[in-house]
This record gives structure tokens, C-alpha cells and sequence, in this order.
């Protein structure tokens, strides 16, 4: 039997070379990686579930060794099924990113997310999210995100997540 941590360092080897060739005409001074934790909260009253669609507005907060960045914008299942009623969810991803620019402020995240997900919850519920996307400065690899929610039911499908600087 393969040892799990070996697969997990190869893959990660290899898509941090994929994003470095991503952003091959990116000037070598400006370009990094960017390591940390992007959590997510649902905003209350946002949710919207149309059985094989679900949207909601999600509020973001990018912490990269101290370093805080807000983000904005919508999460959900784009083809799935959504049987949940959810009164509270919060999701925390963790993040490794090829960045074009790695100063604080930057917002290096910003972009589309799409993977698969699922959820089930009867009062207090768990999920998970596997995501991998690319914004305008970077390309991100969301290994596996949990998800903590309260309310009842069960959703799976392709997922997505995007998010843009907070105003």
C-alpha cells in the first residue's frame, strides 16, 4: 500500500511546478507562493436553494502568517443536489498559491473556484470541498476545505466558490 503522505507531497510537488509554469512571464522578483488559511462565512439571509442550484453570499478572510486580506462574493453547488437548510456555515480552506504577486494587499486570490463538494447536517453538520482555481495574479490550490454548518440535510455536486477584494 502507497504511503498517503508520499501521494500528497507529489501532488503537491506537481501543482506548484504546474502553477510556476502558469505564470512563466511573471518577473522572478515580484512571483512567490502563497501559503495560509481563507475562511469563509455564509452571510445570513443569503442563501438560496433551487434543488440542483444553491447560492450564497460568503464573506472572506485570507490570514497568510498575519497578514489579513477581506474578501467578498458567492459560493454553492453550480450542478449538484441541495437538500440542506442551513441557519449557519462556515468554511475554512486551506491554501497554497503561485502568485504574480506575493506583497500584503494584493489580493492574489481573487478568481473562480470549482471542484466537488458535500455536506450533510441533522443540527450541527459537516463538509468538505476540494477546489482548485486561478485568478487574474495567481493560481490556487485548495487542497481540501471543511465546512461546519448548522441546520438539516444532505448536498453534493460540483461546487464552486468566487471571490473579489471586499469593498
Amino acid at each position: 500500500m502507497r504511503n498517503p503522505r508520499y501521494f500528497k507531497s507529489i501532488t503537491a510537488i506537481l501543482a506548484f511546478a504546474f502553477a510556476l509554469s502558469f505564470n512563466s512571464a511573471v518577473s522572478a522578483e515580484s512571483a512567490g507562493l502563497e501559503v495560509g488559511v481563507l475562511k469563509c462565512s455564509v452571510v445570513p439571509g443569503s442563501r438560496v436553494n433551487l434543488l440542483i442550484r444553491s447560492t450564497a453570499d460568503v464573506s472572506c478572510t485570507f490570514n497568510n502568517s498575519g497578514t489579513l486580506e477581506r474578501y467578498q462574493g458567492e459560493a454553492g453547488i453550480a450542478l449538484g443536489l441541495d437538500l440542506s437548510f442551513k441557519t449557519e456555515e462556515n468554511m475554512a480552506f486551506a491554501v497554497i498559491a503561485a502568485t504574480s504577486d506575493t506583497t500584503p494587499g494584493a489580493y492574489a486570490l481573487t478568481g473562480k473556484y470549482v471542484g466537488g463538494q458535500a455536506a450533510a447536517s441533522a443540527g450541527v453538520g459537516l463538509g468538505a470541498k476540494v477546489l482548485v482555481g486561478a485568478g487574474s495574479q495567481s493560481f490556487s490550490l485548495q487542497p481540501v476545505a471543511i465546512e461546519t454548518n448548522k441546520g438539516l440535510g444532505a448536498s453534493a455536486g460540483i461546487g464552486f466558490l468566487y471571490i473579489e477584494k471586499a469593498r
